[in-house]
């Protein structure tokens, strides 16, 4: 199978074998990529912005994403406007990883699209299979949250620092623990402060 139809396949969600001489390249160039972004000091913004935009499918301006931070492809990444990605965010995209607009996502966050064979001798022969992440529009993830693969987040959601989002949310809740459940909704009553 060539490696066009092995990232097809985990992109419709089936079991591969992932594996392969092509796929270990592209990884790597990846990785360089990061390396070199997380490698430039802040102030080189223009420089930082360049290879963001080169790395992910798409990214809106403006957007501030901290070093260091870490993905398999980029490609497989889009994201929408006011993006605000604190220091270590991992996002493993061999599913497509979407985010909408006005998300903040919190120190040492990571969201995974791939899951791999639970039998040993199937898991070794690098058997995996990837479902895609969706984050909507207007969503605080709080530091440390794993999002696990094939989870969608509703608009307006907030994740409770330390949380392990193993299903999807519905908009406008407020979501902590392992696994994550909806503790209760938000709604005008959390304003803090007049507007």
């Amino acid at each position: 199978m060539d490696v066009n139809e092995t990232i097809g396949n985990l992109q419709a969600g089936m079991w591969v074998y992932g594996f392969g001489e092509e796929i270990r390249r592209m990884l790597l160039e990846t990785e360089e990529r990061c390396f070199e972004l997380n490698a430039l000091s802040p102030r080189r913004e223009k420089e930082r912005a360049h290879i963001i935009k080169a790395l992910f499918g798409k990214i809106e301006e403006p957007f501030t994403i901290h070093s260091p931070f870490h993905c398999d492809f980029g490609k497989h990444i889009t994201i929408g406007k006011n993006f605000v990605a604190n220091f270590n965010l991992t996002i493993l995209d061999e599913a497509m990883v979407t985010i909408g607009d006005n998300v903040f996502i919190g120190p040492n966050c990571g969201i995974y699209t791939i899951n791999h064979a639970l039998l040993p001798e199937q898991r070794n022969t690098g058997i995996m299979r990837a479902l895609p992440v969706t984050i909507g529009n207007n969503v605080w993830l709080g530091a440390n949250v794993v999002i696990l693969p094939g989870v969608t987040i509703g608009d307006g959601c907030v994740i409770g620092a330390g949380s392990v989002v193993t299903r999807s949310l519905p908009p406008f809740t407020l979501a902590t623990g392992n696994p994550c459940l909806v503790r209760r909704e938000i709604d005008e009553s959390d304003k803090v402060i007049p507007v």
